[in-house]
């Protein structure tokens, strides 16, 4: 049997996203149905790893510590309800940097396929914003998601005037993984 990984972007498809940044775990706050969306992903069979960029750490916001206890704490919430997260891969740069990791480059996901030996044409992708869809194209992410939830609603329109199209716009992860269950195998 192949593996299967769904790769799933953490701020506004996971949790609510901050225009001032996840800096400490009392910010960190779940969207509504994502444990357990998590949960019917990890009980369906699929490997989770997150893919994020977290440039609060190389702005000086916060230390690698301080997302170390917040991807903690999120993580045995996802366990407490029965889900699985496998990795989690960051990007601390800020978006001058010039750094090959952070999205939309595909720097954090050809890391995850070689640390996991992922099949990039029968992954997903889930993400939230253009650089989320830019960077899993740019890999040849076999099936990419888009959800409304985060930057998704502003995003829908202007991936489709860059002609980045993703397999499926779902309202939030719940909805991405009910489509993900029905239609990868």
């Amino acid at each position: 049997m192949r593996r299967k990984v769904v790769f799933t972007d953490r701020d506004g498809v996971i949790n609510r996203n901050s225009p001032d940044y996840i800096k400490r775990p009392d910010e960190f706050e779940f969207l509504p149905g994502s444990r357990k969306a998590l949960r019917r992903l990890t009980a369906s069979g699929f490997d989770i790893i997150v893919i994020t960029n977290q440039s609060a750490l190389g702005r000086g916001l916060m230390t690698r510590e301080g997302l170390e206890e917040v991807h903690r704490r999120m993580i045995a919430a996802v366990e407490a309800d029965g889900g699985r997260i496998l990795d989690i891969c960051i990007c601390p740069h800020q978006p001058g940097d010039g750094c090959a990791c952070r999205k939309p480059e595909p720097g954090l996901l050809l890391a995850a396929q070689r640390k996991h030996r992922v099949d990039f044409s029968t992954a997903v992708m889930i993400g939230d914003s253009v650089t989320d869809i830019e960077c899993a194209l740019h890999a040849g992410i076999g099936t990419v998601l888009l959800v409304r939830t985060g930057n998704g609603a502003t995003a829908a329109g202007e991936l489709a005037a860059r002609g980045f199209l993703p397999d499926f716009i779902a309202d939030d992860l719940s909805q991405a993984v009910d489509w993900i269950i029905a239609n990868i195998r």
